[in-house]
């Protein structure tokens, strides 16, 4: 077994310096392994869903949206955050359905992902979802985006150009490629409608 406590930091001291409606800014004073102290910023994060919608010819779902942040159109699967106390599924199956207005028959859940360890906490569900059913999207007042379906081997060929970014994407692209070739196993079951 590994001895973690030469690698543990331990909060002294913790400062929220910014609370917004979504998003924590925290600043904490940290005892590091060594006795010496250090200063950790940190954004708190509620957590979030991604979803990579399966179609049965080989094509996926994905949406195009600007990012005020990054100043692009961004190609991305579904994804939102998590309200108070919704479960990670129910949260899948609400933004699938919002964003895109597709439900699914089945889902599978494939694992979650540490965004930006460095800085946040925020932690992404990821879920594959199939059996998918085209519907009237239910977008917010500020959302504008345009949902694609496109090939499976396009969209990893546009993140070996380059051309998708986005970390939760390309972290379900990985997922995706492994399903596809049969590396990877998911555990299918009916969704709620």
């Amino acid at each position: 077994m590994l001895d973690d406590s030469a690698l543990v930091e331990v909060a002294v001291k913790k400062e929220t310096v910014y609370q917004g409606s979504f998003l924590h800014v925290c600043r904490d004073e940290v005892q590091l392994p060594n006795g010496a102290s250090a200063s950790r910023e940190y954004v708190i994060h509620p957590g979030a869903v991604v979803i990579i919608p399966l179609f049965d010819d080989d094509t996926v779902l994905v949406e195009r949206q600007y990012r005020y942040p990054v100043e692009r159109i961004m190609t991305e699967f579904p994804a939102g955050k998590l309200d108070p106390g919704e479960a990670p599924l129910r949260c899948a199956q609400r933004e699938l359905l919002e964003e895109t207005g597709y439900t699914a028959r089945e889902w599978a859940y494939a694992g979650h992902l540490h965004l930006a360890i460095a800085y946040s906490t925020e932690v992404i569900h990821i879920f594959f979802a199939r059996g998918l059913q085209a519907g009237k999207a239910q977008l917010d007042a500020d959302e504008f985006l345009e949902v694609r379906r496109v090939p499976a081997a396009e969209l990893l060929q546009s993140a070996l150009n380059g051309q998708v970014t986005d970390a939760k994407t390309l972290t379900c692209l990985f997922w995706l490629q492994n399903v596809r070739s049969g590396v990877g196993e998911l555990a299918w079951a009916s969704g709620l409608r």
